[in-house]
């Protein structure tokens, strides 16, 4: 293919991205861009699994140790970062491949950026004080009768969405739901986009409980203990709500022992695959391909070559 596109990797964690992404860079002379909320932080390497040294020898990874732990990091700053690796991997004659499991990131880079209105503090005060007088559900049921499909998704007991929900019509007259679905800023070039998985769950969770346990060989929870003895780091932050470095903190707090932080980490690691499967079992027009198939890069390396019948276009 001689246009210039976008090729983009998704697949549940430990399914075998990072080994196909770097067979892919050498095969379509491609770079490499890191689409992952966790392997943005220095300092967080083991429990991220993030690429060895001599992986990124072998196929650098762009947006990788790019944020310090005490740092906060949006889709929207994101998206902003990745446009400008793609546009200069291009503008080189290259073809990016962006590679990761955060889906958020992919949405908003590919679709664009719904136009929320910012937080008023004095509408959600008041918004607020009428929750506590009135109760959830009475507040749930006006939800539902301007935005029914908000209302579907957000539960009465989840105040914090309820309220911005409210919010959001009061401020602009406009649904959540008609906001968030009138985005901006697609991304103009397009996409080739395929996934990879193990067709048999049970093999992915095996996998991921075998990855868990290889990360503390390795010392992941003298990683996490260093990251403990800094003094502007706490649960609170999003580095540490990556899954295992809470486990583990945790355990480090004396919480529990380490046979339930290893259950929890394993526990919070399937629950994670879970949730970006439900994201891809709904994405538009990927091609999923067995990350146990022996002639795995083979295949996706003739996928992406076929004809721009393959190309995703993404409209703002």
């Amino acid at each position: 293919m001689t246009q210039a596109h976008v090729i983009c990797l998704y697949g549940p964690t430990a399914a075998g991205k990072t080994g196909l992404a770097i067979e892919l860079s050498e095969r379509l002379n491609a770079d490499i861009v890191s689409v992952d909320s966790a392997l943005i932080y220095r300092d967080m390497t083991i429990g991220t699994a993030k690429p060895t040294p001599a992986e990124l020898a072998r196929a650098p990874h762009r947006l990788i140790d790019i944020c310090d732990p005490s740092e906060r990091y949006s889709a929207a700053q994101f998206a902003e970062d990745a446009r400008a690796e793609i546009d200069s991997i291009l503008a080189a004659g290259r073809t990016p491949l962006l590679v990761g499991g955060t889906m958020m990131y992919f949405k908003t880079l590919l679709e664009g950026m719904s136009q929320l209105p910012e937080a008023n503090l004095e509408l959600r005060d008041k918004l607020t004080a009428e929750l506590e007088r009135d109760g959830n559900q009475a507040l749930h049921e006006r939800l539902r009768a301007i935005d029914p499909v908000s209302a579907q998704r957000i539960h009465p007991n989840d105040p914090q969405r309820l309220i911005r929900a409210l919010e959001v019509y009061q401020l602009t007259g406009q649904s959540l739901t008609a906001l968030s679905q009138a985005r901006q800023g697609a991304l103009p070039y397009p996409v080739v986009q395929l996934a990879v998985a193990p067709k048999d769950r049970n093999v992915l969770h095996q996998r991921i409980e075998s990855r868990f346990h290889q990360m503390l060989a390795e010392g992941f929870i003298d990683e996490v203990a260093q990251l403990r003895q800094r003094a502007d780091l706490h649960l609170d932050l999003p580095a540490l709500r990556c899954v295992g470095y809470r486990q583990v903190w945790q355990f480090l707090d004396g919480d529990f022992d380490e046979a339930t932080m290893i259950d929890k980490g394993v526990a919070a690691t399937r629950q994670l695959a879970k949730r970006q499967l439900t994201w891809l079992r709904k994405w538009p027009g990927v091609k999923w391909f067995d990350s146990l198939a022996d002639d795995l890069p083979a295949q996706a390396t003739a996928y992406c070559q076929q004809t721009p019948e393959n190309f995703t276009q993404f409209k703002p």
